[in-house]
């Protein structure tokens, strides 16, 4: 396909300038070539000096197109078949701007072939097209391939530059030298930037300080390049101007072209250059004895630099410092605030002189400027004070079994003023603590119990006054820390003190575990020692130390079946060490697996072929039911065979033959009626005279009794017994009081058997004058007595007053 171009020449190597100006003359060629062709019927001329043939096709070099055309519609190329074809061809474009987005920019005469732009072209917009261009037979057939076809648009100086902020901001530090940059502005243009469309300029044609007038001469310049702004002269001071205000302008064309304007403006900060200096330099302040005070007085210093800024702020520092005062800086005011923090006492110093030195926080940088201080003297006011005490909290240490009457602590505390003072212990929970009211001397009063619930982590707490007598009563308080330490005041007691022993267990699991307990705390508790207390069972028993608070009771010899009574004894670690005995009861048996002793038929027949354990059980069950109900019929009958008749006395059964045998019961005999030995026994037996030994006491055998004798149900058990008579009066008359009084001692004894069970009246006396009652019978006849004073006994002799003196 051959083209007829007529579009703009142009040529990468000219300048800009030179293209435009060729560009139109190219322009002006084409227009007078284009009539010229429109009026020729016959072939045009085609100039191509250009093209070459590469495989049967154009290559059509780019056309250039400037952009805003205000010629429209504006020829750009013509393009035409080259091949012999005798019918009709037509022509057809496609491509962005003519089909595709954006649509309606170019368009092609169908019949000649000419390229043409229908609408001024933007080349901020689109750069660059590239279209297809087609030689069809009037069918649809291509007649050849499609050409490609690119068209560049041709840039405008058609855009001012735009400054990228419409104000600037920087900052700059006073005193800075010239040639400091300050800050850098920036413009963009949306020309081509290959061209001095988009050649930026920079300057800057105003500027203004505040406060107005205070520096004439110009301080900045601009880089017209690079737009960086720099400082020009020296003389930046904040203290004469704060900050500028600078007009910019940018130009395109190399500052040549079209042009904008911005605004920047520029602050002056603060160095730290002036010291600060107080104003005035002696100052006078009043201070409370006995009181911190969070403000005694303040002093001024003032600082030229900026307010509130980092170079203004003010330290202050006591050159002389006592403990007694601290100063710090007010972060509004910025001065300084002096206070005590360590209490005045006018009797030791009256007044203080104190240096006070002013500086800034941040270093200072000039080296002109020198630190500053300022003298203050502070006066102590006196006032009648408190009584203080040495030590709060008062801290004792001493053993709970300490001694009453014990000092714990004197010279507690005493009064500045020397005055007269009082003590007194104002909280004692348990009252174990006495002080002398005038001395404050602290006495222990009781001796004190580690565990009392007023003691916390083995401390006591009290709270101690004093008051001063000579001052309208003004006061103190203190803790007394009493912090007991643990003493030995309670023997271990052993446990258990009875258990089983299995014969048939392994050695090594043979035995009874033994423990005890201890009401003291280490380190006078555990660890605890055993030991048997009889040595001729120690032959045969012994005891193995497990750890600090068990041990195993174990047999030394082979034991099958039985019941010992092992007398233990335990000691503690404490010192001194305390003990306690115990006799441990021991059953030794086969046992279960359970470690519960075996039934008699179990242990014979080794639980194979004995009958089970809830039959025995059931066995033992009604053969128990036929005891008691056995007992319950010989009580009866006993009851029965003894009834007391009507009117009679307790001495009055059912045999009127028998009532001798009935009121004395002989079951012991003496050698005669001089002999005390065998007949010197409680006239009443009391159930205390045959109760088991102590604990304590150990027989050499171990055959102790284990049972123990009826007690009565209405009244306490093992109070004190009331003394029965030991001997009958000398006179016979008497014996009624004699006998009134042993009953009376009976019925008010607590440990006697229930008022219902029968007492022993088995003693006969003897070295009276009347002799026992044996002798009533044996000295005469029975006509001889008189037997009328037996009737004035009570009832229970009525029947043998009746016996004697029948009437």
């Amino acid at each position: 396909m051959a083209v007829v171009y007529c579009g703009h020449w142009g040529s990468k190597g000219l300048e800009m300038k030179a293209v435009v100006v060729l560009v139109a003359l190219l322009t002006i060629v084409c227009q007078v070539s284009s009539s010229r062709q429109k009026q020729s019927d016959a072939n045009p001329v085609v100039l191509n000096p250009w093209r070459h043939r590469v495989k049967r096709d154009w290559i059509i070099p780019p056309i250039r197109v400037l952009e805003n055309s205000k010629q429209l519609p504006e020829d750009l190329v013509q393009i035409k078949s080259d091949k012999i074809f005798t019918g009709e061809v037509i022509y057809m474009l496609e491509g962005p701007g003519v089909d595709q987005d954006p649509k309606g920019l170019f368009e092609i005469d169908d019949k000649t072939g000419w390229i043409k732009s229908k609408v001024p072209l933007d080349r901020e917009k689109h750069k660059s097209f590239k279209l297809k261009a087609f030689a069809l037979s009037p069918s649809g057939e291509r007649l050849e391939s499609p050409t490609t076809i690119e068209i560049y648009v041709l840039d405008q100086n058609d855009n001012r530059p735009e400054f990228t902020q419409k104000e600037f901001i920087g900052t700059i530090p006073e005193f800075s030298v010239p040639g400091t940059s300050v800050m850098q502005v920036t413009a963009v243009d949306s020309d081509d930037p290959l061209t001095d469309n988009a050649a930026l300029s920079y300057s800057i044609t105003w500027q203004e300080c505040d406060p107005p007038r205070g520096i004439n001469k110009t301080m900045f310049g601009i880089n017209n390049k690079t737009g960086v702004i720099y400082i020009r002269d020296v003389g930046l001071d904040r203290d004469v101007v704060q900050s500028f205000r600078l007009t910019l302008q940018v130009a395109d064309m190399s500052g040549m072209g079209l042009t904008s304007s911005s605004r920047a403006i520029i602050h002056i900060s603060d160095i730290n250059n002036h010291a600060p200096k107080f104003q005035p330099t002696t100052y006078n302040m009043y201070a409370m004895e006995n009181k911190q005070i969070a403000e005694v007085g303040r002093v001024n210093a003032t600082d030229k630099d900026q307010r509130g800024g980092d170079n203004w702020r003010i330290k202050y520092t006591i050159v002389n410092p006592s403990g007694h005062f601290a100063i710090r800086t007010d972060p509004v005011s910025n001065q300084g605030i002096i206070s005590v923090i360590k209490s005045l006492d006018y009797e030791s110093q009256a007044e203080y002189k104190l240096i006070v030195k002013a500086e800034n926080e941040v270093k200072l940088k000039s080296p002109y400027e020198q630190v500053h201080s300022a003298t203050v003297t502070i006066r102590v006011i006196n006032e009648n004070e408190a009584p203080i005490f040495y030590k709060n909290p008062i801290k004792v240490t001493v053993p709970e079994s300490v001694v009453p009457g014990t000092v714990l602590v004197s010279d507690i505390a005493h009064d500045p003023d020397n005055a007269n003072l009082r003590f007194e212990i104002i909280q004692d929970p348990d009252e174990w603590l006495a002080i002398d009211h005038s001395t404050g001397q602290i006495m222990a009063k009781k001796t004190f119990k580690i565990r009392s619930p007023y003691v916390k982590n083995n401390i006591y707490s009290a709270v101690v006054k004093v008051t001063d007598q000579d001052a309208d009563g003004i006061s103190a308080t203190a803790t007394l820390e009493v912090n007991l330490w643990e003493t030995n005041d309670y023997p271990p007691l052993l446990i258990p003190q009875s258990g089983t022993v299995c014969s048939n267990w392994d050695r090594d699991k043979l035995g009874l575990l033994l423990s005890a307990l201890d009401e003291d705390m280490s380190p006078q508790a555990d660890p605890f020692s055993f030991g048997i207390a009889d040595q001729n069972i120690a032959a045969n028993w012994t005891i193995i130390t497990l750890n600090e608070t068990h041990a195993v009771l174990q047999p030394l010899v082979d034991i099958e079946r039985g019941e010992f009574s092992i007398p233990v004894v335990v000691s503690d670690s404490g010192s001194p060490s305390l003990y306690s005995s115990a006799l441990v009861n021991v059953t030794v048996c086969p046992c279960d697996s359970f470690g519960d002793c075996k039934s008699i038929t179990a242990a014979i027949f080794d639980s194979k072929i004995g009958i089970s354990f809830i039959a025995l059980m059931i066995i033992i069950g009604c053969i128990a039911l036929l005891l008691v109900l056995l007992l319950l019929t010989v009580a009866v009958r006993s009851c029965t065979s003894q009834n007391i008749k009507k009117g009679g006395g307790l001495l009055v059964g059912a045999s009127d033959d028998d009532i001798r045998d009935n009121v004395f019961h002989y079951d012991e005999q003496g050698g005669g009626e001089e002999d005390e030995e065998a007949f010197n026994i409680d006239f009443l037996r009391s159930p205390s005279d045959i109760l088991p030994a102590p604990a304590s006491f150990f027989p050499q055998d171990c055959g102790l009794p284990r049972g123990k004798q009826p007690q009565r149900k209405d009244a306490p058990h093992y109070l004190p017994s009331p003394t029965y008579p030991r001997k009958p009066p000398g006179d016979p008359t008497d014996i009624e009081d004699f006998i009134n009084v042993g009953l009376d001692a009976a019925d008010n004894d607590p440990n006697v058997p229930p008022y219902d069970t029968a007492l022993i009246y088995d003693y006969e006396g003897d070295g009276s004058v009347a002799g026992s009652l044996s002798s009533i019978a044996s000295t005469g006849s029975d006509g001889d007595q008189d037997y009328d004073y037996l009737n004035d006994w009570g009832p229970r002799f009525k029947k043998l007053a009746n016996m004697y003196d029948p009437r």
